[in-house]
């Protein structure tokens, strides 16, 4: 699961580069820019997550559940803003909100895997 959450950020960043180059040279790109920023942060989280599982400083199960959710949730929310963009319609209704309340929620299950991997 590891290697797959590694995989995934590597392409979360790649995209959200992909997205920033395009909020630079395009005209009226304000989601791009939001896009790429969530892409590259959640990208960088996941890393973390998945470094801090490996040193034991995360409960594996709900460090694995945040990691996860960071994928699912930044997908929604950059997937939906990029639709918007070039598609003139949304993924689905609510689908950047549910991405954004995902994220809120998997940086929360990242405080409840250090609590309770606290020794």
């Amino acid at each position: 699961m590891a290697r797959l959450l590694i995989a995934l950020a590597g392409l979360m960043g790649a995209a959200g580069v992909a997205l920033a180059a395009a909020a630079a040279h395009g005209t009226d790109a304000v989601r791009l820019a939001s896009a790429s920023t969530m892409l590259l942060f959640h990208a960088t989280a996941i890393l973390a997550v998945v470094a801090l599982l490996a040193r034991g400083l995360l409960h594996g199960g709900t460090g694995l559940i945040a990691a996860s959710g960071f994928v699912i949730g930044t997908a929604l929310f950059a997937g939906d803003l990029t639709l918007r963009q070039y598609g003139g319609h949304a993924l689905f209704p609510m689908a950047a909100p549910s991405g954004g309340t995902l994220m809120i929620a998997s940086w929360l299950a990242v405080t409840l895997a250090a609590a309770v991997a606290w020794k």
